[in-house]
């Protein structure tokens, strides 16, 4: 673990500082780039499920953030502006492809024997079908959090919400797919 994973203020300092040099210097956008694309893939990839088309939509929001960051005024949430780019780019794909989910088919297998396997493709399964069953902003919550790793305040900036209230709705959400889980194995 860093020492800005255990400092979030340190790590917000070290973003503002990347900011203002990109802000002067487009060539120092590269560092804002290189600290959230695999985030931005991630949480596209859990979006869009393809990786072909997660990797296009990755470069399109990144290509749309530089192009538009001389409009951007930084106020300490560059993360929340740049997931707002690619949520678009994902209703984007969307709109072109009607079809939408927050697990991928596969997920791989890393050396698991064939029991261990067909036990985790069914809990996946499971998994997968209570996931479909959310509302699409408790899904889009997941996956800012989890598939992104966005930061709570990121998040509700993005969602407009406020950071406790989204907390308890995560949290509430959580228990609510672990007792589904768990009850089906009952």
């Amino acid at each position: 673990m860093t020492e800005t994973t255990l400092n979030p203020t340190l790590d917000r300092q070290e973003e503002d500082r990347m900011v203002r040099a990109a802000q002067t210097d487009a060539r120092a956008f590269e560092a804002l780039y290189l600290r959230y694309v695999k985030q931005v893939y991630r949480y596209l990839y859990s979006r869009i499920g393809s990786q072909a088309d997660a990797e296009d939509a990755t470069a399109q929001t990144f290509l749309n953030a530089l192009e538009g960051f001389s409009r951007y005024r930084h106020e300490g949430y560059f993360g929340a502006w740049l997931f707002g780019i690619a949520r678009r780019k994902a209703a984007d794909h969307f709109r072109q492809a009607e079809q939408s989910q927050f697990l991928p088919d596969e997920l791989p297998a890393h050396d698991l024997d064939l029991l261990q396997q067909a036990v985790r493709s069914e809990r996946l399964h499971e998994l997968r079908s209570l996931l479909h069953e959310l509302e699409e902003d408790e899904q889009e919550l997941l996956r800012l959090r989890y598939a992104a790793e966005l930061p709570f305040g990121e998040i509700a900036r993005l969602m407009e919400r406020k950071e406790d209230a989204l907390k308890k709705s995560l949290y509430r959400l959580l228990d609510r797919l672990h007792s589904r889980l768990e009850d089906s194995h009952d």
